[in-house]
């Protein structure tokens, strides 16, 4: 049986998105790309553009899971806010359509492309482009980082290596 997923590379001004199809032995990219929005657009509109193109890519694509990176903050806490607002909109679109979420920290995604936690990014990138068999490194980075995410949930045997979002009542 093939799993479809999604996967996500949250931000507020580029969310990077993969759907993946995986049957146990091989990925199959779907589609890939980044779901952009404009420096000096009110950040609510820039919210709402991010929530409205993730429901057409959640309702084109129908994908059986969502997997999402975890965020780590460094420094910028606003930053850091901001992008949690993203990403908060881009699990809501998923919630509202049904499709179960699952979040992976960095050093998961790396141990599952890389088979090394530490690895840096340019490997990650490197193996996500091997295992999906593309010819170059999709840009932006952001869409490669949601590939590897997608990569990291089919790995992990679906729910079995990341946290599950609890969806309903």
């Amino acid at each position: 049986m093939k799993l479809r997923i999604l996967g996500i590379d949250p931000g507020y001004a580029i969310v990077g998105f993969g759907v993946v199809e995986y049957d146990g032995y091989k990925f199959v990219p779907v589609h890939f790309g980044a779901i952009t929005t404009k420096a000096g657009t009110d950040f609510f509109m820039r919210l709402k553009t991010i929530y409205d193109d993730m429901n057409t890519v959640l309702d084109t694509f129908k994908p059986d899971s969502m997997a999402i990176e975890k965020l780590f903050f460094n420094t910028n806490q606003k930053t850091g806010i901001d992008v949690a607002q993203a990403r908060g909109v881009t699990i809501l679109a998923a919630v509202n359509m049904g499709v179960p979420i699952f979040e992976y920290t960095p050093l998961q995604v790396k141990q599952s492309v890389v088979g090394y936690g530490r690895a840096e990014k340019n490997q990650v990138m490197e193996m996500t482009r091997k295992i999906l068999g593309l010819a170059e490194v999709p840009k932006p980075d952001d869409t490669a980082d949601a590939l590897a995410i997608a990569i990291c949930h089919g790995h992990s045997g679906g729910a079995a290596g990341g946290l599950h979002i609890k969806q309903g009542l």
